[in-house]
């Protein structure tokens, strides 16, 4: 039986030089993002999002992008729930994408700040119905006895009618302050080039793996 140390993969795919970045590191995520795609990676919009709660503990999970643009980084969740108490307290947020085909990694930390009513409501009625229900009658991250009383909520919900977005429901953008990439290299000598947003400008540099 092959013992957990001893899982390692040697990577070995690309490398990551100075002559190849750009001046604005969110045009390389948009390249990076595409080359995901590209390969197929399985929702390579997939994140780990990581806040802090009152207690001063980090807590992560696994989100969705919806849309990145130069100002950042958005998704979508309940305002109510663990992850949206947490920001309401403390808007330090830090988000990493990991898409292992590519052996590439993005890590990034920002500030999060709730996304226009307008923004929120135009992805809203964007979504399936289903997802729009899920919304409706989910109280996010609050303790539920039983899975059937919310299987009964979606099934008896009045489908007639426009669904409305709910009012503690709706996006967070995040304004990255530090993007790392990471590539990986043979013998763990990663390439790593961080950028700092300083000064109402970006500047890199590279890190020893």
């Amino acid at each position: 039986m092959l013992s957990i140390k001893d899982l390692r993969e040697n990577y070995s795919k690309e490398e990551l030089l100075e002559e190849n970045l750009t001046k604005n590191p969110i045009d390389l995520f948009d390249l990076w993002f595409k080359m995901a795609l590209a390969a197929e990676v399985p929702e390579p919009n997939a994140m780990i999002l990581s806040t802090v709660s009152l207690e001063r503990k980090p807590r992560s999970r696994v989100v969705l992008l919806k849309e990145y643009n130069k100002h950042g980084f958005s998704f979508f969740t309940n305002y109510q729930s663990d992850k949206g108490k947490d920001i309401e307290l403390n808007n330090n947020v830090s988000i990493n994408f990991y898409w292992s085909k590519l052996q590439k990694q993005v890590r990034i930390e920002g500030k999060a700040v709730k996304l226009h009513q307008e923004d929120n409501d135009s992805y809203f009625n964007s979504r399936p119905i289903g997802s729009q229900i899920g919304a409706v009658i989910s109280n996010q991250s609050r303790p539920l006895e039983d899975r059937s009383e919310l299987l009964k909520k979606f099934e008896e919900f009045d489908i007639s009618k426009n669904i409305e977005r709910p009012k503690n429901w709706g996006g967070y953008l995040v304004k990255p302050l530090v993007i790392e990439f990471w590539q990986g290299r043979p013998n763990r000598l990663h390439d790593r080039i961080k950028y700092i947003f300083k000064d109402s400008k970006w500047k890199y540099q590279r890190l020893q793996p």
